[in-house]
């Protein structure tokens, strides 16, 4: 393997790592309810914490990352994202649990400025689009494994019968993890891959990375300039709307299916929150080919629509009908980042790295709707606070009506597409 092949699977690896530690609180919100005792709004304010990190650090990520460097960023997110985690594992109580999601959340953040522009460089500008696509399903391949990994690791330690009983791994958690929290095990876990993370890359030089134009923050004058824009601030809305349901879904199914069904959070919990990851990430595959025959405001009618009809299946139907209609709301989901974001950009004539910038900043979103929606549980049930989510999903429909991009996605017909193949062949 090539220096510049390396460097590209270590980025790929990094994106797997981001999303391992990001989107494993879904699972673990019943737990954190029950042994805590706290209400839904309390519980709510775990995601809330991790999001709200990402607001307050991604425009200065960027601003260190053009002073110091891609590498001296990601070294210190991963170091951050230790401290947070070793935090949490030495003293396991809820407010140390908000401060650890606060700073495993900045990590995040700072190693999400930083991977992206390496990526074009290590891999090559030609490769680029292929590689971000590998990215994105490292990324759904770990939401999609880690809540496996928390059903294994709180399964094993709960019906812990001894030494000679079980492996290695088990029985070391055994010893350092409270009897009655097994899944803090899970923050063991983070703080050995950060830790090891910043060992493994430290020795390593990675590729100077000179940024283009669309990937610079801009100066504070060119973004007040661009929330002047009536149309930045509906797009920001439509990623604030979109993170929010994504992860308002992802946190409070595995609680629904819970309250609601009487499943087992730590076995059909974790299986359903496991299939969402894995059907988001096989719907932007899905999506990507769509987009070559469609216009993206029609797919993104078609699957914001779709979604919301899965919402109501899941919300309002049978045990065996939500179990699969949550997680195919993931994959309905899955394209609507990627169209609104292209969208956004192609609706602006210039500026666009300063752009990017302000809708990125959307992701707060997860730190708000799944708080909206834990409160409103405390007051109607968290059914009735699930339907928040139908307000997200509409303003994110919405957007294929009144989206009126300067420059709209390529796309070619069928006849056309079949008729090339044809005259390819030998």
């Amino acid at each position: 393997m090539g220096k510049n092949q390396f460097i590209v699977a270590l980025i790929l690896f990094i994106f797997f790592v981001v999303s391992f530690l990001t989107n494993i609180l879904g699972p673990l919100i019943p737990d954190i309810i029950s042994d805590f005792k706290v209400s839904l709004t309390m519980a709510a304010l775990l995601p809330f914490a991790f999001f709200a990190a990402y607001g307050v650090f991604s425009i200065p990520s960027g601003v260190a990352v053009e002073r110091y460097g891609e590498k001296q960023v990601i070294l210190s997110a991963f170091l951050v994202s230790f401290i947070g985690a070793i935090l949490f594992s030495i003293f396991s109580n809820f407010p140390i649990a908000l401060l650890s999601l606060f700073l495993i959340g900045s990590g995040m953040a700072m190693l999400q400025v930083a991977i992206n522009p390496l990526l074009r460089v290590a891999g090559g500008e030609e490769q680029f689009a292929f590689n971000s696509v590998m990215g994105q399903l490292a990324f759904g391949m770990a939401s999609f494994m880690s809540p496996f990994l928390f059903s294994y690791l709180v399964l094993n330690l709960e019906n812990y019968s001894g030494p000679d009983n079980a492996n290695f791994i088990i029985n070391t958690f055994h010893d350092i993890v409270p009897e009655n929290l097994p899944w803090v095990s899970l923050y063991w876990i983070f703080a050995i891959i950060s830790l090891f993370m910043v060992i493994f890359i430290y020795p390593i030089k990675l590729p100077k990375v000179e940024r283009k134009e669309d990937e610079k923050a801009g100066t504070w004058a060119t973004n007040k300039e661009l929330l002047k824009n009536k149309k930045v601030i509906l797009f920001f809305m439509g990623l604030f709307a979109y993170v929010g349901t994504e992860q308002g879904v992802a946190n409070w199914m595995s609680q629904f299916l819970s309250e609601y069904h009487g499943m087992d959070p730590r076995i059909e919990g974790a299986n359903a929150i496991s299939l969402f990851w894995g059907l988001l990430t096989v719907g932007c595959i899905l999506g990507l080919l769509l987009l070559k025959f469609m216009d993206s405001k029609l797919v993104l009618k078609i699957f914001s629509g779709a979604a919301i009809l899965c919402l109501s299946a899941a919300l309002f139907g049978p045990a065996h009908i939500a179990v699969l209609a949550f997680p195919l709301v993931g994959f309905f989901a899955s394209v609507m980042w990627s169209v609104i974001f292209s969208l956004a950009l192609n609706s602006v004539k210039e500026n666009h790295g300063a752009l990017a910038g302000i809708l990125c900043s959307g992701i707060v979103g997860g730190a708000i709707v799944p708080l909206i929606v834990g409160a409103l549980g405390d007051l109607v049930g968290l059914k009735g606070g699930m339907f928040f989510l139908y307000i997200t999903l509409g303003f994110i429909f919405s957007i294929g009506f009144w989206a009126s991009p300067l420059v709209n996605n390529k796309t070619i017909k069928l006849k056309e597409f079949f008729g090339n193949n044809k005259k390819s062949e030998p």
